[in-house]
């Protein structure tokens, strides 16, 4: 048990208490955040908002600049997404329903992920970053959660499909990367984002047969 617990936690002995305390409010909330968008509750961007600027400030100190990057861009789109998924038509109804993606949402999409490859690259070549083998992994990853929170944002359904791909492969590089609770919480956020899918499926399903 002892080795195990090694083998998971040792990378924090040189860790700060305020850095281990950062991390593990940022996960809570990150955790908060999954739960309630899979429930498609408006409350997945205010407590989303917690977690990616508690990351941020995180992953600048590790110098973990793509998933820098990438919460960065998740506290824009939480802002985003909260402003579209608050909009109510005259009968105080959300305007914005659960949706399949179009053609020109998959236009956007396929900019959105050559965008943030080139934005990454460009970063982690500026800060010489490409000298770690899973700097290259991260751009690619980067292009997948940027569209999953896009089309989150936007209540489509294939927004899961993007963020259970990317947090799969996310789950051993934090932990490579000595964030140990983060890669349990990407763990986590796998099982919760399969159980959104097929919440909002259901949901998506029920709202076209219902005349």
């Amino acid at each position: 048990m002892t080795d195990i617990f090694d083998f998971l936690f040792s990378q924090y002995k040189d860790y700060s208490t305020l850095f281990i305390t950062l991390e593990l409010i940022a996960t809570t909330f990150g955790a908060l955040s999954v739960v309630f968008s899979a429930r498609n509750s408006i409350l997945v961007y205010p407590t989303g908002l917690v977690s990616t600027a508690l990351y941020v400030y995180l992953l600048y100190e590790g110098s973990l600049y793509g998933d820098m990057i990438i919460n960065a861009y998740y506290f824009y789109m939480s802002i985003y997404g909260w402003m579209l998924w608050s909009r109510k038509d005259k009968n105080n109804k959300n305007t914005l329903k659960i949706s399949k993606m179009t053609s020109k949402d998959n236009n956007v999409c396929i900019q959105i992920f050559m965008g943030s490859v080139i934005f990454v690259s460009a970063v982690y070549l500026y800060f010489d970053k490409f000298t770690y083998w899973w700097a290259y992994v991260d751009t690619f990853i980067t292009g997948l959660f940027f569209i999953g929170m896009w089309l989150l944002a936007k209540r489509k359904l294939e927004n899961w499909i993007f963020l259970i791909v990317g947090d799969i492969i996310a789950i051993p590089l934090f932990f490579l990367k000595g964030y140990t609770f983060t890669s349990m919480l990407s763990i986590f956020l796998t099982i919760v984002a399969f159980i959104g899918y097929f919440s909002w499926k259901k949901t998506l399903q029920n709202t076209i047969t219902t005349p």
